[in-house]
């Protein structure tokens, strides 16, 4: 079943000479419960296509549909509602708010909507997560492994349709990187969770189940 699909998606800034495809042209889909990761140098244009697909920035032209919805066509209401229920996003540097514990992280795209916490789901994740005996801590008083942990426990949440995932382990050591692509996988397969993932680390984007590479704004490979 397919969960995303995006059509001749186009980003270009400034006119003229200055005029830059940051995006160009690009065209792919991804199947429900698949890990993506897609692969570029920095400015290849990967983190523009994930801001785009995730709803956070808006594409020149071109389409995107997830789950069947074209979200380019909604307004910023309905987009942010979407995006909200719909799609979870995993940054870098895991953008936690430092005065909620981290129950209340994970659960804040709940209470931005007035919905319920499904407490089975939210005791699923946190046991899965290895996060139960930090559950009441601070996002600073958690090492970099536990706050990204979080955010992926964040993003988990609503059961969006998609996961985004933003350089995950680029501001992690070696062994917490290996820990948060553990649980990335384990959330794919468990969770049956769609993931897209921009990395430009290729032997972490091995462990997905598809590679997409990007340069200058063009996909130039899938493997």
């Amino acid at each position: 079943m397919e969960i995303l699909r995006v059509e001749n998606l186009v980003k270009t800034y400034g006119e003229g000479e200055t005029k830059i495809n940051a995006v160009d042209d690009v065209s792919f889909s991804v199947e429900k419960g698949e890990f993506v990761a897609i692969v570029g140098a920095s400015g290849s244009g990967k983190s523009t296509l994930l801001h785009i697909i995730g709803g956070v920035d808006r594409p020149t032209s071109g389409k995107i549909f997830i789950d069947g919805n074209e979200i380019n066509s909604m307004n910023d209401d309905k987009l942010a509602i979407f995006r909200r229920r719909q799609i979870g996003i995993v940054y870098q540097f895991y953008n936690l708010i430092p005065i909620l514990t981290v129950d209340e992280n994970i659960t804040l795209p709940c209470d931005l909507d007035g919905n319920s916490v499904d407490k089975e789901r939210l005791e699923s994740i946190l046991t899965s997560f290895g996060l139960k005996a930090r559950r009441r801590h601070l996002p600073n008083e958690l090492s970099g492994g536990q706050q990204q942990r979080t955010s992926i426990a964040r993003a988990l949440i609503n059961n969006p349709a998609l996961v985004l995932a933003d350089e995950p382990t680029g501001n992690l050591d070696s062994k917490a990187a290996e820990d948060i692509m553990s649980i990335l996988k384990m959330s794919n397969k468990a969770y049956n969770q769609t993931i897209i993932m921009i990395t430009h680390n290729l032997d972490i984007a091995k462990q997905a189940d598809r590679i997409i590479t990007i340069q200058d704004g063009k996909i130039t490979g899938e493997a």
